[in-house]
């Protein structure tokens, strides 16, 4: 357990950090105005989830890394890097081409024609900060699996402090002539995104991971075995962390027709939804490091203590997230926003996400253990199941098709029902694949 918290608390802050982006957008364009906080609400939703499937891909340099570290075989860890960057370049490609050009997803919801507009520049603002965010996602996997997060942490504090004070200026002061709204807070997070990208590759050259592996020496071509090999495990990774970040992110579009008071308030609990989702994924991150590397080094008993413990800790930790927002829901929402009818459509709404805490925490851990093992297929289907067909399919029919209709509510209504559904399906696989892997073995 101590060993899993180390490793643990550094990735947290980096990932709070890197949600704490998108919060400071929310905070900052709450006090803008409504149609700048839509727009974010629905153009932030849709730039993460095409963050989040690409980069899903890219994580499979993280169980790879650290299987072959487990297995002593350091000599091979910079080609698979080197291979993650050629990857990251050519993903960049087409998730470009969509922020450019997303009409195919906005054209369908009927929404204000403004929030429409301000959508589309936003999006096309963020395309350009796209290779820098999977160019440095690499070097995070790469950390990680090495169990070196510190580095990722500091980077992430630097880049939340400089994006604090620049989307304030360019989106509510004025410093580029005029306020920009919601296009000052995209202009900043591409500034950040590059300076990101840049600091990780220094440290990376010049820091103890560069003098110890060299991974930009002897720069090798793109290789299609190691591709094959980062694809088999990534694009299931990738397919889920698309399923499961839509299901909460993609609700936006699905409810723009219900008004920019709604999506707003649904904006500002989605956003205390990825900051409460962060403390399982972080510890989710941690075990799936140690774990790949105790199966590298096929040290079973290791990997059961350490599944056991981040059990433990997961249950432990989502229970007091619960109850923390809980109690603490006014003083939370009134952070967010001053306009009373927005913060009455999210209070209506916290305490879904105080229940399914737990039920998240567990089915988080389960999905990244299993990726330690390289197994991500069944877990993709699983997921695709309960995020796309419970959350999305049953929340769309609780919202507009029950009588009466659940409003909104009924997208996080059935989010309860879609992690509670994950966990119970996980959690038995896991079970399974280690007992299967020991007996082979």
């Amino acid at each position: 357990m101590r060993g899993l918290v180390a490793h643990a608390f550094p990735v947290l802050i980096a990932q709070l950090a890197s949600v704490g982006m998108m919060v400071i957008d929310t905070v900052v364009l709450g006090h803008v105005s409504p149609l700048d906080l839509a727009a974010v609400a629905i153009g932030g939703g849709i730039h993460v989830s095409v963050i989040f499937a690409l980069v899903g891909v890219l994580q499979s340099v993280g169980p790879v890394v650290a299987h072959l570290h487990g297995a002593k075989r350091d000599t091979e860890v910079a080609a698979v890097l080197q291979q993650g960057f050629w990857l990251a370049l050519l993903l960049a490609l087409p998730g470009i081409l969509f922020l450019t050009y997303p009409g195919v997803v906005l054209d369908p919801f009927a929404m204000d024609p403004a929030v429409d507009a301000k959508v589309r520049q936003y999006l096309g603002l963020l395309a350009w900060s796209l290779p820098a965010s999977l160019l440095y996602r690499t070097f995070y996997a790469f950390c990680n699996a090495l169990g070196r997060p510190r580095v990722l942490m500091g980077i992430g504090l630097a880049g939340l402090c400089t994006h604090a004070l620049l989307a304030w200026g360019f989106a509510a002061r004025g410093w580029l002539g005029e306020p920009l709204g919601v296009l000052g807070c995209a202009l900043s997070n591409v500034l950040i995104g590059w300076l990101a990208c840049l600091s990780a590759t220094a440290w990376l050259h010049f820091g103890p991971l560069g003098r110890r592996y060299q991974p930009f020496a002897n720069w090798r071509r793109p290789c299609l075995k190691t591709w094959r090999e980062l694809l088999r495990l990534g694009l299931p990774m990738g397919f889920s962390n698309l399923v499961e970040i839509t299901a909460f992110t993609l609700v936006s579009l699905f409810i723009a027709s219900l008004g920019a008071t709604v999506v707003a308030g649904h904006r500002i609990i989605a956003n205390l939804s990825a900051l409460t989702y962060m403390l399982p994924l972080s510890l989710g991150i941690a075990t799936m490091a140690a774990v790949a590397q105790s199966l590298g080094a096929r040290n079973w008993q290791t990997v059961r203590v350490t599944v056991r413990a981040s059990m433990l800790m997961a249950s432990i930790s989502s229970l007091c997230l619960g109850l923390l927002l809980w109690f603490g829901a006014n003083s939370l929402l009134a952070v967010y926003t001053d306009d009373p009818a927005v913060r009455s459509v999210a209070l209506a709404l916290i305490g879904y996400v105080a229940v399914y805490q737990f039920f998240d925490a567990l089915q988080t851990i389960a999905g990244h253990v299993l990726r330690a093992y390289r197994v991500t297929f069944v877990p993709m289907l699983i997921q695709t199941f309960c995020f796309w067909g419970i959350a999305l399919g049953g929340g769309a029919w609780l919202c507009y098709r029950w009588q009466p209709p659940f409003g909104v509510a009924g997208f996080w209504l059935a989010a309860v029902i879609s992690l509670l559904a994950a966990a119970g399906l996980l959690l038995p696989l896991l079970q399974k694949v280690m007992r299967m892997t020991e007996d082979r073995a």
